[in-house]
């Protein structure tokens, strides 16, 4: 195990973010299908033959957004279940660290999903006797020094 899975998990869950968008937009879709109208000539109910005005859904591509939505929604879910699997894997890694500072930093940055500065900050609350202050950069070196000893 290495630093790969704390970027691997972060990656899934930016995916499955985006996975979510798409549904959003194709439920919004759905919810208000766009609505098309056509003249064509012909004969009315009365028996006058002229332009007739034809309003309606487009069937075929609402049918194919519901197949769509219905796909992206069993990809969800596989990918949700992968992201647990990874998050065991993250928590497994960052428990092997050695250091609870470090570990805390971990969790912060990887799987909280903060900036550094957040991290610092955040680390400054927990440990506010601390003499020498946490910095962006102070965090962020630490944990770059971790992975350069391994």
């Amino acid at each position: 195990m290495n630093q790969n899975i704390l970027a691997q998990y972060n990656d899934m869950k930016e995916e499955i973010k985006d996975i979510r968008i798409r549904i959003q937009k194709l439920d919004k879709f759905l919810e208000n299908p766009p609505i098309v109208s056509d003249m064509v000539r012909g004969t009315r109910r009365d028996g006058t033959i002229g332009p007739i005005k034809i309003t309606g859904i487009p069937e075929p591509m609402y049918k194919r957004k519901q197949q769509l939505r219905e796909q992206y929604q069993q990809l969800l879910e596989e990918k949700e279940v992968e992201l647990l699997e990874l998050t065991c894997q993250a928590e497994r890694y960052i428990q092997s660290t050695p250091k609870s500072e470090l570990r805390i930093m971990f969790r912060l940055y990887y799987i909280d999903g903060l900036t550094w500065v957040q991290v610092a900050h955040r680390m400054n609350s927990m440990f506010p006797k601390k003499r020498i202050k946490y910095t962006e950069d102070s965090c962020r070196m630490r944990i770059n020094r971790f992975f350069e000893e391994i």
